[in-house]
């Protein structure tokens, strides 16, 4: 019956789907104040839960004798379709208790839980009259995901649902894995496969009381398209105009920092998996999504696991930059979580029952640097209360904070609650807390510090000198956004005092120099003082190669890595040139990878920014020397690296790698007069 059911939905959709986007409304032009409204309760949530459940968690990692498995395990196993779903059989957990997951949620000062309804594998953990391939069809036999709403809503905690774009299982979803040579696509319908995800999403919304979040995943194949994702995001939105969607519900993701690029994608908020930004993202949602070891399934082999203090401290370091922590836990297949999972949710619920009000709410620390910590602020009526995150006390149990010109008010420790006052004094630019030991917490102490008015607070200068190296000159510009300053500075490794020379114009440097800088007002210093160290270098000198013809040497290779390979100890498969970095000639989709290899032509001595911009790894040297490390497995991501070169020809060679998934391979380069750029076939050669 369910098939029928499928079929008969795909033929309406697809007749239909035309007229319904008609129909919709358009919530991609979205009034900023609008989208505030809707975007309230999760910009005030500041921490949530990720779960990583399926099938995969029966395997644990494990297959074959190799243990790096987890979520991916179907395709980087290599298993076949017919034995994966052997799993079905085996899925029974017993000892799923949903009511105690969001306890331990709520208890660890998590405000929201995503789970994955449906991972790449294809299987769901929800009742759907669109497939067999879910819950109903395991010995367990329950709504997974009812069972957890329900808890959910009961314990005033948003449930949120993780759904992949990506489907290796249903019979229209394109592409198939590279290995799967057996699984024709003959009558796979790519079109189907979205009116069959639609119909399980409208599931997701109308079945299961509030939804907060839908959570996409797995866009980034050539099949997904930028129309498709505003498509989709229409779709959900017209099914729940209050429903919030992460930026990959589109294509316009840039890798594993997870921020969209410049142009019209669909998406409410970023997504960095793994990572932080380093620096603050102002006017723009994002969530750090992260794992407690190193997989997002269950691997009963995976023990590298962060400690508490060092979950605690990210969870700071990105409230202080305005973005949310998302958290993720693997289950085990009985359904219970990892006690080191738990040990570490106990612990962070701890600290936050003591320090949460420092999250909750908060925004972006209005300080670009704290060398003590982080800094997270909230609106107090017309006044603003700071809350300071010491990762490092001070020796002298005395708080130094830069650059702040406001007045303080009622300063206190948080864990303490009586809230004892502390002794605030200025010192020049800053204000100086004396801290009570008593309340010294080795994970993350939280001082607050009430002050009037908006924060007023004098960043050090900004030293722009492109490069801390130089081969004959570089141009020293020091800049500031406080008006009515003075920036002094020294060359001499000294503090800056107003009596040091006052910048009035750039200037430049001819050796290896130690540059200060500081802001002052009226003689007074009002910033902490910036330190820039700058080298003078020999270039790498440029070889003779002979006798040259345009175009690289590209060396293929197949085999199955989780980083850029030793290509010297591997034969190649295929041998080409080719006229510029490109892996246009590979031989398969996945489980491949290249050696480009040629010389670039410099034509003007000086500093050389290469980057690369790959999916998976990639590596790029300059002579012998590793310039770009962009090794690993991830996706599209861009590294850069810098290299003095003198004018004339240097040899260059870029390794890449393709283990599953999208594949892609950007090569740049940016030096003195021009900005990053495409390297010109022209200056790519070969010996003959």
């Amino acid at each position: 019956m369910r098939k029928v059911l499928i079929i008969l939905s795909g033929i309406f959709m697809m007749a239909t789907i035309i007229k319904c986007s008609e129909q919709q409304v358009d919530y991609l032009n979205e009034n900023p104040m609008d989208k505030a409204n809707r975007m309230q309760w999760w910009n005030e949530a500041r921490f949530g839960m990720f779960i990583h459940w399926g099938l995969y968690a029966i395997p644990a990692g494990e297959w074959n004798g190799e243990t790096n498995h987890a979520e991916w395990i179907r395709t980087t196993a290599q298993i076949p379709i017919e034995t994966y779903d052997q799993f079905v059989e085996q899925f029974n957990p017993v000892d799923y208790d949903p009511v105690a997951w969001v306890k331990m949620a709520k208890d660890a000062g998590m405000k929201y839980i995503v789970i994955t309804s449906k991972h790449h594998d294809g299987f769901c953990l929800f009742n759907s009259k669109y497939t067999d391939f879910d819950v109903m069809s395991t010995p367990y036999q329950k709504d997974i995901l009812k069972k957890l709403a329900d808890a959910a809503h009961d314990a005033d905690i948003k449930i949120c649902w993780y759904h992949s774009i990506m489907d290796w299982h249903h019979p229209d979803y394109l592409p198939r894995r590279e290995w799967e040579k057996e699984r024709t696509t003959e009558g796979a319908d790519f079109n189907r496969y979205v009116a069959y995800m639609k119909n399980q999403l409208k599931e997701l919304v109308d079945n299961y009381g509030d939804i907060g979040v839908l959570w996409f995943d797995g866009e980034w194949e050539g099949t997904w398209s930028n129309e498709y994702g505003k498509d989709l995001y229409n779709y959900v939105r017209n099914l729940d105009p209050d429903i919030i969607i992460n930026n990959r519900v589109d294509v316009g993701r840039s890798g594993m920092e997870g921020m969209t690029r410049t142009g019209t994608y669909a998406g409410d908020f970023g997504t960095p998996e793994q990572e932080i930004p380093a620096t603050g993202l102002p006017g723009v949602y994002w969530e750090t999504c992260m794992t407690m070891n190193d997989h997002w399934g269950y691997n009963k082999h995976d023990n590298n696991w962060k400690s508490a203090k060092d979950l605690i401290r990210k969870l700071s370091d990105i409230a202080s930059k305005g973005g949310n922590f998302l958290l993720n836990v693997g289950p085990m297949a009985n359904g219970e979580f990892p006690p080191e999972s738990i040990n570490r949710l106990e612990a962070i619920g701890k600290w936050m029952k003591l320090n949460g009000e420092a999250i909750y709410g908060t925004k972006a620390s209005p300080f670009k640097e704290l060398s003590f910590g982080r800094c997270t602020q909230k609106e107090m009526g017309g006044n603003t209360r700071l809350y300071f995150h010491i990762f490092n006390w001070p020796i002298n149990d005395t708080l130094r904070i830069p650059g702040i010109y406001n007045n303080p008010g009622n300063a206190y420790l948080l864990a303490d609650q009586d809230q004892q006052p502390l002794e605030v004094k200025r010192d020049e630019d800053a204000l100086l807390v004396a801290l009570n030991r008593a309340f010294y917490d080795d994970d993350n102490s939280i001082v607050v510090l009430d002050i009037a008015g908006d924060p007023d607070i004098s960043n050090p200068p900004v030293i722009n000198v492109g490069h801390n190296m130089f081969i004959d000159s570089v141009k020293v510009n020091l800049t500031s956004d406080r008006e009515n300053i003075q920036i002094h500075y020294t060359l001499d490794g000294s503090m800056p005092t107003d009596q040091s020379p006052i910048f009035d114009h750039p200037f430049s440097l001819h050796k290896s120099t130690l540059i200060s800088a500081r802001c002052f007002r009226n003689g007074q210093a009002v910033s902490d003082s910036i330190h820039q160290r700058v080298r003078q270098v020999v270039p790498e000198k440029a070889s003779d190669p002979g006798e040259l013809i345009n175009g690289l040497k590209a060396l293929y290779f197949e085999g199955d890595w989780d980083s850029v390979p030793d290509f010297k100890s591997l034969n190649p498969v295929d041998q080409t040139m080719i006229p510029n970095f490109s892996i246009a000639s590979k031989k398969k989709d996945d489980y491949y990878a290249f050696e480009l290899s040629g010389y670039i032509l410099i034509d003007q001595a000086g500093v050389y920014d290469f980057f690369t911009d790959s999916d998976d790894g990639s590596i790029l040297y300059i002579n012998n020397t590793l310039v770009v490390d962009n090794d690993g497995l991830h996706g599209m991501e861009l590294k850069k690296g810098s290299i003095p070169l003198g004018k004339g020809f240097h040899r260059i060679t870029v390794g890449f790698f393709e283990k599953n998934g999208n594949d892609d391979l950007k090569v740049y380069f940016q030096g003195p007069g021009f900005d990053r750029m495409h390297i010109p076939d022209k200056i790519l050669f070969s010996k003959k």
